[in-house]
């Protein structure tokens, strides 16, 4: 088991005060929240890392325990003594000495993302975000299923049939999912001594050939012919809720881009809001000139010979 620094993990010294300790753990928990950062696993384990930090440097009894066992590793640390060998018995929960066993799975999984050091050393003492008062409340491990699920799907939310220790549970998935989005079902996780963990389905958004994605906007590209990008026109652009018509002024240019409001997807946490599509302009020369064309356009390109 290895050490955690508590201190390094919320950038603060041994020697911060309560109040500053709860301070910048605010500010760090706003920035890595999943909800700000939606598909990020960095971003998640930082937050989890975080929270289970302020768990100890935030609770006075928890911060007193680790600090006496941060002196004593570092101290340990200083012999030279192989990595991996410290003594961890004399600090891990349930009392001091004596080699307690610990088992660490399920003490892990009883509080839910927290380390297997948090759970060995802390385990027995409570926590602050879930109230667990003894080692003896177990419950049973979290399960991950990954679904995969189309872009059409995003766009309109979909259902799942699951098959969950011999039933079948019809699932719903909201719409704006995006890659690493989780779904959470109540209960239907790995049976425990006191409760049954959670069900979470992973989901995975199939790539979609004619989009590209960014949050919740969508970019594609068209193409135009020539005549029409100088002369103006119409072009059919896709759409999740099918093709539409889109009118192009004269003039225009390659690459040029047109957004079309809340064609995009919409949003996973406001049901009311949408992204935009955003059209990109593909202007198609053309390839084999007949004589008129080829003379028409020698006429533009040299005007005062005509």
């Amino acid at each position: 088991m290895e050490y955690k620094d508590y201190y390094k993990v919320l950038g603060v010294d041994r020697s911060a005060s309560s109040d500053e300790i709860k301070r910048v753990y605010r500010k760090l928990a706003l920035k890595f929240h999943p909800d700000k950062n939606p598909g990020d696993n960095q971003a998640e384990e930082r937050f989890k890392e975080i929270n289970e930090a302020y768990e100890v440097l935030g609770d006075s009894t928890k911060r007193t325990k680790y600090d006496q066992l941060g002196s004593s590793y570092q101290a340990w640390e200083r012999t030279g003594s192989k990595r991996g060998a410290y003594d961890w018995s004399e600090w891990m929960s349930g009392g001091q000495g004596g080699g307690v066993r610990v088992d660490i799975g399920d003490i892990g999984n009883a509080f839910g993302d927290f380390s297997d050091f948090f759970s060995a050393i802390f385990g027995g003492m409570g926590t602050q975000q879930q109230g667990y008062r003894t080692q003896g409340r177990r419950r049973g491990r979290d399960i991950k299923q990954p679904v995969t699920i189309t872009l059409g799907e995003v766009n309109t939310g979909t259902t799942r049939v699951l098959t969950i220790n011999g039933k079948k549970i019809e699932i719903t998935i909201p719409p704006g999912a995006r890659t690493g989005t989780k779904v959470r079902v109540s209960g239907l996780g790995e049976a425990g001594a006191q409760k049954s963990g959670d069900l979470f389905l992973v989901i995975n958004v199939e790539p979609d050939t004619r989009f590209k994605r960014k949050k919740d906007d969508l970019y594609t590209k068209v193409e135009v012919d020539l005549y029409s990008a100088v002369l103006g026109g119409e072009v059919e652009v896709p759409t999740l809720s099918g093709n539409i018509v889109l009118t192009i002024p004269s003039g225009s240019q390659p690459d040029q881009s047109f957004r079309l409001k809340g064609r995009g997807l919409p949003n996973l946490r406001n049901k009311d809001k949408r992204g935009d599509l955003y059209v990109r302009l593909d202007i198609t020369l053309p390839r084999d000139l007949n004589p008129r064309e080829r003379e028409l356009f020698e006429e533009l390109a040299n005007p005062q010979e005509s």
